[in-house]
């Protein structure tokens, strides 16, 4: 398997990456999703895999923010939009994103943990490779204002920290 994988600046890949967003998230499977009415962050860095036949097969987005847990102010990673094109799925291509986004993550010194959320076909995808169920409550920014989210289930992987419980607050859009 022959890949390139590069980690761009989240609006300067923007546009390479709308594509693959525009066929994973179909409107067709859009108008089905039980997050549909979220309103996401936009990515601050962005995983692209690609392979010279293809192109661009997979996409992490990556999220830096200071947040809230228990009342705590920190620093954490956000990972997002995790896709893999529908022609290209179970070759190890969202392992090999993951991977590299979590290295990116160690990389920054003031990240303490990292945050996704998960539905729940991707439990056991997340779990294998050692994300956590955070516990607690989850609190995030919407257009009418602070709100529970409760969309997606959200996960934690270890950088320096792995709070399991207690109440999270993003200080912001999800991811």
């Amino acid at each position: 398997m022959s890949i390139e994988i590069d980690v761009l600046n989240g609006n300067a890949a923007w546009p390479a990456v709308k594509p693959l967003f525009d066929i994973v998230w179909s409107p067709e499977i859009m108008a089905r999703a039980p997050w549909r009415h979220v309103k996401w962050g936009n990515a601050d860095l962005r995983v692209l895999v690609e392979t010279p036949d293809d192109g661009l097969v997979c996409h992490v987005g990556l999220y830096f923010r200071e947040v809230s847990w228990n009342g705590r102010r920190m620093h954490i990673g956000g990972i997002g939009g995790v896709m893999t094109h529908p022609d290209h799925r179970r070759r190890g291509y969202a392992s090999v994103a993951l991977d590299a986004a979590t290295r990116t993550m160690r990389d920054r010194e003031d990240v303490q943990f990292v945050l996704l959320f998960c539905e729940p076909h991707n439990v056991a995808f997340y779990q294998s490779r050692g994300w956590h169920p955070f516990e607690g409550e989850v609190y995030v920014e919407q257009p009418q204002g602070r709100v529970r989210f409760e969309a997606m289930a959200p996960f934690i992987f270890h950088i320096k920290r792995s709070p399991r419980q207690g109440v999270l607050d993003l200080c912001g859009l999800p991811w």
